[in-house]
């Protein structure tokens, strides 16, 4: 057995104290749309408004590719309907996170997030 402290400890991102709420509601901007480019581009200093903004990044860039998915012929309107839940699910995922103050990767996301 191990003890949450050390699973804790051994978390970077674990170490950030708690966000105020004015870095919550920063943050939470990230996962409505394009309004995920007021934390981007304002929030630089702040870890966890950045952490949440660079999820939200990727998560409006695919709805915004997935409004193309719909120029394909029959497959398209199909695959803009999956990326559509899907984007949404993940944005009350993130959103979530960030009402709880956490850190909390994305699934898939969080892998391309290193990249930015």
């Amino acid at each position: 057995m191990h003890s949450p402290e050390i699973e804790q400890a051994s978390d970077p991102l674990a170490a950030h104290a708690s966000p105020t709420l004015k870095l919550q509601l920063h943050a939470a901007l990230s996962y409505l749309g394009i309004l995920v480019l007021v934390p981007f581009l304002t929030g630089r200093n702040e870890p966890f408004v950045q952490f949440h903004a660079r999820q939200g990044i990727i998560i409006w860039i695919w709805e915004v590719l997935a409004v193309y998915a719909l120029i394909v012929p029959g497959i398209g309107k199909l695959i803009f309907q999956f990326s559509s839940v899907l984007c949404f699910v993940l944005s009350v995922y993130g959103l979530g996170s960030v009402i709880l103050g956490r850190y909390s990767p994305i699934p898939g996301i969080s892998r391309i997030v290193r990249y930015l």
